[in-house]
């Protein structure tokens, strides 16, 4: 128990020093390690351990994610789809809300992280709204809590991320996110009919001739083809996420240089820039992380973690419920992608130790870590939507609030009944 103190208290004052979140990892597992003694403090173990953390085929599905992400934010995607809703949704009573809703979860299966879809669709959805009438507090609310879903619908930077630090399989994990991310969707349009039903605007905008229609509808398609071809190609077994990932790249140049014609040279250029910074930020985390879970696993930290909550194992839903709480409350303070990197090798022995399947446990692990991403002080989410909306963060928290509120339930409810991930997941082929 010892160790375990003595790791939480390097991590915890690192953290408050303000020291990036991989360094404090890589600074506590030294730290640490000196306590232990032995091969934990020979150098090239530490190198060896850092290496490992990222040498992994299916880790090379992330960067690949997050390059054909760029490619069609800068290739015209984001104003086709947001189009596309519009031409279903946009002329019922507070129908640029639902719009909003639908581009996201649209938006969601191309990108796979809450902070671009926010960046990319904030940036035309909430002055959309706010010209149409609505508050702009309110659209700024709205737009960040709907954005959540970018991180549980495939493909998810989060979940391969869960999938590589818990050796298990991604695709799964994807098939699995579906109902989820189809469950918050729900949710979002529940919340906002009630939140909105005072000052909820119909749109006075010209309908779209039948010819325009068409056309809106046939540039849409463009962008709804990638995530069909993606979780076909995934259910079927004709291809690997890793390779998913390629076939998305090489989907999006096409579209976006021959289809669409906007991605230009400068862009492509700075899409290739944007995505390289934000893999390597995510792989030296991952590398970091397996240096500090090596260390933990030598000093025998997750076993003495599980002996202190062995009484809860045999109370899998209980002790589901503590951890996704653990995790809600992190949120606050901690990024989704780190919190994934230093909680799952100390929950995973005591998951499995309860008999909890780790891909249903990864689902709403994902779920409850996202929710951070709109807690303030650190919610990025949040902070993208302020910028883009440019409003303050003490005038888009009270709009948050009733969805932050309605997708914490959605988590409870997902615990108590998990047949909601696992028979989708399972007829999904997951």
């Amino acid at each position: 128990m010892f160790l375990v103190i003595m790791f939480l208290v390097y991590l915890v004052i690192t953290i408050m020093l303000g020291l990036p979140i991989a360094f404090s990892l890589l600074f506590t597992a030294s730290a640490t390690a000196m306590h232990i003694g032995g091969v934990a403090t020979n150098p090239q173990t530490v190198a060896a351990q850092l290496m490992r953390g990222t040498d992994s085929v299916t880790m090379m599905a992330l960067p690949f994610f997050i390059l054909a992400g760029e490619l069609m934010n800068r290739g015209g995607l984001t104003k086709r789809i947001i189009a596309f809703c519009n031409i279903f949704l946009g002329r019922v009573r507070g129908g640029l809300g639902y719009v909003a809703i639908f581009a996201c979860l649209i938006f969601a299966s191309l990108v796979g992280s809450a902070v671009a879809s926010t960046a990319a669709l904030g940036a035309i959805l909430i002055p959309m709204m706010v010209k149409s009438g609505y508050n702009r507090a309110k659209s700024a609310g709205l737009v960040a809590s709907a954005n959540l879903v970018s991180p549980i619908m495939p493909p998810s930077i989060p979940m391969i991320i869960y999938g590589v630090t818990a050796g298990v399989s991604i695709k799964s994990l994807f098939l699995g996110g579906i109902a989820p991310a189809v469950y918050l969707t729900i949710i979002m349009c529940v919340t906002w009919f009630i939140v909105s039903r005072k000052d909820a605007i119909k749109s006075d905008a010209p309908k779209p001739s039948f010819k325009e229609t068409i056309m809106i509808f046939l540039n849409g398609l463009w962008a709804l083809l990638l995530p069909i071809i993606i979780l076909v190609g995934l259910r079927s077994g004709k291809f690997t996420a890793t390779e998913a990932g390629v076939i998305a790249v090489v989907y999006a140049l096409v579209i976006g240089i021959f289809i669409y014609r906007e991605l230009k040279p400068k862009a492509l250029f700075m899409a290739f820039i944007s995505s390289a910074k934000m893999s390597a930020v995510v792989m030296f985390l991952a590398a970091t992380a397996q240096v500090a879970a090596y260390i933990m696993t030598i000093g025998r930290m997750p076993q003495v973690i599980t002996a202190a909550l062995v009484d809860f194992t045999s109370r899998p839903m209980l002790l589901n419920f503590l951890l996704q709480v653990i995790i809600i409350l992190m949120g606050v303070a901690v990024d989704v992608v780190p919190t994934i990197l230093i909680m799952c090798p100390i929950m995973l022995p005591l998951i499995r130790a309860a008999g909890i399947d780790p891909l249903y446990f990864g689902i709403v692990f994902t779920l409850s870590n996202v929710l951070g991403l709109t807690s303030p002080p650190v919610g990025p989410v949040l902070n993208v939507a302020c910028a883009t909306g440019k409003v303050k963060m003490e005038e888009i928290l009270p709009p948050v609030i009733p969805y932050y509120i309605a997708q914490v339930l959605l988590v409870f409810l997902l615990i108590f009944f998990p047949p909601l991930v696992t028979v989708p997941m399972k007829w999904l082929g997951g």
